[in-house]
C-alpha cells in the first residue's frame, strides 16, 4: 500500500541499453559480439581487440538497514520503533524495484535474527526480503563493536556495480565517527547513495521536563540531567551530527535525508525515490 501511494514511474527503469560510456579495451575471446571489434586496433597491433562499455543495466537496489539496539527505541509520539519504520520503508522501496524489473538485496548493520538477502529479482526474492525484515530485531552495540559498519559496507564496496542504488536506513546514532566517510565512499563508480536518518520525535526535540535519567541503548551510558538546561546543547550536537553526514555525503555526490519515525511513510518513500539520481 505504501509503494502504491508513491507516484507511478518515479523509479527509473533498469533497462537503459548498452554502450553508455566507453570503458577501455580487452582481448577478443570467441563468442564476443563482432560489432565491438576495434578495427583500428586490429590494423595497428595485428590482433583482435574488443571495445568495452560501462552500462547502467545493473540498476540493483541495495538496502542497508540499521538494526542495532538504538533502532529499537519508540517514544510515545511514534507509531512504531525506528527499526519497524525502516523495515516498512525498505519493503516499499523493494516493491517499487520489483515493479520496475530491478533486482534488489538487503544487508544489516547489527541486528538479532537479521538475515541478509543476496541480490536477485522476482516475487520469490521479494517475499524473502519481506520475511527477513519482519524477523529482524534490534540488537548489537555499535559503540562496543565498531566493525558493524565495516562488515556490511565491505560487501557493498566490492559487489555493487555501476548504476546500483544504495539506500541506508539508520538513526546514525552511536555509529563510528568515520561512518559518514564510509557511506560516502560507496558513491564512487557511478553508484547512487541515499542515507536516510530516521529519528524518533523524542530524539528530534527532547520533549522531557525537569530532571530525567537517560540510558543509552548502546554503550551502556546513563546520564542524569535537567532537560531545560541541556536541551540547547543536545540540539546543537544533533545538528552537528547531521551537518557532518550531509557534508561528507554531498561532497561525493550522495544524498542525505532526515525523517521522523512519526512521518507518513508514503512521504518518506517519495522523498527517497526523488533523491535517487
Amino acid at each position: 500500500m505504501v509503494a502504491e501511494g508513491v507516484y507511478a514511474g518515479a523509479h527509473r527503469s533498469a533497462r537503459r541499453g548498452s554502450g553508455i560510456e566507453f570503458g577501455g579495451h580487452r582481448e577478443y575471446v570467441p563468442g564476443d559480439d563482432l560489432r565491438w571489434i576495434d578495427r583500428r586496433a586490429l590494423l595497428r597491433h595485428g590482433r583482435l581487440i574488443v571495445r568495452q562499455f560501462e552500462t547502467e543495466t545493473d540498476r540493483a537496489l541495495r538496502l542497508v538497514v540499521d538494526a542495532s539496539a538504538s533502532m529499537g527505541y519508540r517514544g510515545s509520539r511514534a507509531p512504531e520503533t525506528k527499526l519497524a519504520v525502516a523495515a516498512l520503508v525498505g519493503a516499499a522501496l523493494t516493491r517499487i524495484a520489483l515493479a520496475s524489473g530491478d533486482p534488489f538485496g538487503l544487508v544489516y548493520l547489527g541486528g538479532d535474527d537479521a538475515r541478509p538477502i543476496g541480490v536477485s529479482g522476482g516475487r520469490e526474492a521479494f517475499d524473502r526480503v519481506l520475511g527477513s525484515l519482519e524477523a529482524a530485531r534490534a540488537g548489537g552495540d555499535a559503540v562496543r563493536d565498531e566493525s558493524i559498519v565495516d562488515r556490511s559496507l565491505g560487501v557493498l564496496a566490492r559487489a555493487a556495480r555501476r548504476g546500483a542504488v544504495i539506500v541506508v536506513l539508520s538513526d546514525l546514532i552511536d555509529l563510528p565517527h568515520e561512518s559518514a566517510e564510509r557511506f560516502a565512499a560507496i558513491a564512487a563508480r557511478g553508484r547512487s547513495v541515499v542515507v536516510v536518518q530516521i529519528l524518533d520525535p523524542d530524539e528530534i526535540d527532547l520533549p522531557f521536563d525537569g530532571t530525567v535519567r537517560l540510558r543509552s541503548l548502546e554503550g551502556d551510558i546513563v546520564v542524569e540531567t535537567d532537560t531545560a538546561a541541556t536541551r540547547d546543547r543536545y540540539l546543537a550536537s544533533l545538528a552537528s551530527l547531521e551537518a557532518h553526514y550531509r557534508e561528507a555525503l554531498t561532497a561525493r555526490g550522495a544524498r542525505f535525508l532526515r525523517v521522523s519515525s512519526a512521518d507518513d511513510p508514503v512521504g518518506i518513500v517519495r522523498s527517497i525515490v526523488s533523491s535517487i539520481r
